[in-house]
């Protein structure tokens, strides 16, 4: 999970204008919740492999996830301004966003460190 969310974050950094085209028109500051949103996302995903951050870690992963769905739903609803990405991928990305929200969620569980210490 570090490592997907520590990617994720930089590729807002590397690669803005995919981010910026997927912000929704209403929102304000553009360009700044992208870069705050990489810079969370990296945090967040180097703290979840610090055991005592792992659990406000995840939390604040779960608050950022909610933050950004609507980027989700603005690409949904609008497939014509992407017209590189088929329309079931835009479709799939909302439920997914759920496994990744239940997957920041599960860090932040007291008997996460005993499941994965066993594998």
């Amino acid at each position: 999970m570090a490592a997907f969310f520590i990617n994720v974050g930089v590729d807002h950094f590397l690669n803005p204008d995919f981010y910026l085209s997927i912000m929704p028109p209403a929102f304000p500051l553009h360009s700044e919740a992208v870069y705050i949103s990489g810079f969370f996302e990296v945090l967040g995903g180097v703290c979840v492999l610090i055991p005592r951050l792992r659990k406000i870690a995840g939390w604040g992963l779960v608050a950022l996830l909610v933050a950004v769905y609507p980027a989700n739903i603005y690409m949904a609803i609008t497939p014509e301004a992407f017209p590189e990405l088929s329309i079931s991928l835009l479709y799939t990305r909302l439920p997914l966003q759920f496994i990744f929200f239940y997957w920041a969620y599960s860090v932040t569980q007291p008997d996460y460190n005993l499941a994965h210490k066993k594998i």
